[in-house]
């Protein structure tokens, strides 16, 4: 059988749920003759009476009938669906996909203060590693940590990553016993690798002149937050976000490997949505909120860092890698 005639199907529910053609061409905006003529066409199409007259009255037949208890129930469906969405959208929410280690360690501490600020809205965090198919799936934005530039989306910077090499303070002891030399201790640490980190253990010893004997990875994590508690518990020697572990080094739980290398500052998360998505008001006065949220943080950890005796080399994303990563972290 050829597709079912959507268009003819709708009007044969409106008219069964209504009982004639004239109610039911007033909720569909359409003329009366309209209707009648759609019901002859899927009259036509399905080989089958569907509506017999008695007394000026339309009474389903036993095909009418059993056409018109499936018909009800998708067009129900497919109405409260719709009337859900719009509710939704009435109620102010947004739903917003981060990265786990960001959405944990970065916006979880903060994002109750937002929420305190508009306790109209509702909020809902969606923390998963994918990028979002905003063609397919319900998501107002997404905090992405990458390189940047994804076609086709609205694409606003909102923080720079801040990456150097850190560990517990027993640990960097027990590095300083090997020897003096930065690169001897590195030979003999036990290095942790965030494996979704765009700044990782090869490109910062290349760039900072350093040969290994055997780039070995004891220990290697698919999420930042997993690397830093390691580091922290003395396992080794992390090589990940300022960003992610501010509170760590704030309190002396961590500490910077050695300052004589320069912490590497570039461009890595990033606000990400449809263009169209911006239109509402709830998106963009987030990206309001979220701006001058890391404003505050990223001087706060540039002044910590400084303290610490730390430089900075600012370097673009595009240098770390030709293309942005398919995950997130």
């Amino acid at each position: 059988m050829r597709d079912i005639n959507l268009k003819a199907t709708e009007y044969f529910e409106a008219v069964a749920r209504l009982g004639t053609v004239t109610k039911a061409a007033e909720e569909l905006q359409v003329s009366a003759s309209a209707v009648s003529q759609q019901l002859k066409v899927l009259e036509t199409q399905l080989g089958a009476r569907l509506f017999r007259r008695e007394k000026r009255r339309l009474i389903l037949t036993l095909d009418g009938d059993r056409l018109f208890q499936t018909t009800s129930q998708s067009f129900g469906a497919l109405r409260n669906a719709c009337s859900a969405i719009g509710r939704q959208r009435d109620l102010r929410s947004v739903t917003i996909r981060v990265s786990p280690s960001f959405g944990v360690r970065w916006l979880g501490p903060r994002i109750a203060g937002f929420a305190a600020a508009h306790p109209e809205w509702n909020i809902r965090i969606d923390a998963a590693p994918d990028f979002t198919a905003f063609e397919t799936e319900v998501i107002d934005f997404d905090l992405r940590y990458g390189a940047g530039g994804w076609s086709g989306l609205a694409v606003e910077q909102f923080m720079n990553d801040s990456v150097l090499p850190m560990c517990s303070p027993e640990y960097l002891e027990k590095l300083r016993a090997v020897s003096d030399d930065p690169a001897e201790q590195l030979a003999a640490a036990r290095l942790i690798d965030s494996v979704k980190m765009l700044y990782r253990w090869d490109i910062w010893l290349a760039s900072n002149n350093i040969k290994l004997p055997d780039l070995v990875y004891p220990f290697r994590f698919d999420r930042s937050s997993m690397a830093i508690e390691m580091a922290k518990q003395g396992g080794g020697l992390a090589l990940d976000s300022v960003s992610l572990c501010l509170p760590e080094l704030e309190r002396g739980e961590l500490v910077p490997f050695c300052t004589d290398f320069a912490v590497v500052n570039f461009p890595a998360y990033w606000f990400v949505c449809p263009p169209r998505h911006f239109n509402r008001r709830i998106v963009s006065r987030f990206f309001d909120w979220l701006k001058a949220a890391c404003t505050d943080h990223e001087d706060r950890v540039r002044t910590l860092l400084q303290e610490k005796g730390c430089h900075f080399r600012q370097v673009a994303a595009g240098d770390l890698l030709g293309e942005a990563p398919e995950h997130s972290d």
